[in-house]
């Protein structure tokens, strides 16, 4: 699998740190006015980064972030889910759908995790075996990895 293009953004320099993982989810309302507002708000929303790098000398003031920003480079990081076991082949693609509804199921949180988005392509990077419990709707599903299909 071809490695994924890093892409440069601002982060609060207190979580600058590679490999953090993070979830964008938007702007804030003191962002609308600020100079750095297209590199700082450049990643989609919803969709689950990873701190690559972090590019030196290059903090800069924010009204959001106490101590400040600085240039990171992230790429989408991968994702742990659940999907139907007929789908989880090995490096094929597919469109994410989650099985489940059921917000009470103790796997509500594999079915449903933060960073993906329902209906997005991905890539099956990773099989990584049976979920933590037994589904509620009788359905037979894989713990998988998932990464970004344009990734």
């Amino acid at each position: 699998m071809a490695k994924p293009k890093a892409k440069v953004t601002l982060l609060g320099t207190c979580l600058a740190e590679k490999g953090l993982e993070f979830v964008y989810e938007s702007e804030a309302t003191a962002c609308r006015n600020c100079k750095l507002w297209k590199v700082c708000h450049n990643l989609q929303p919803g969709k689950k980064y990873q701190v690559v790098g972090v590019r030196p000398n290059t903090k800069q003031e924010c009204a959001v972030h106490k101590d400040g920003i600085c240039a990171v480079e992230v790429i989408e990081a991968p994702v742990t889910t659940l999907i139907p076991a007929d789908r989880a082949i090995l490096n094929s693609s597919i469109h994410f759908e989650s099985p489940c509804t059921r917000t009470r199921c103790r796997s509500y949180h594999l079915c449903h995790p933060d960073g993906i988005i329902e209906g997005e392509k991905y890539i099956v990077a990773k099989v990584l075996g049976t979920g933590p419990d037994v589904c509620e709707k009788g359905r037979n599903l894989k713990l998988v990895e998932l990464r970004p299909a344009g990734a």
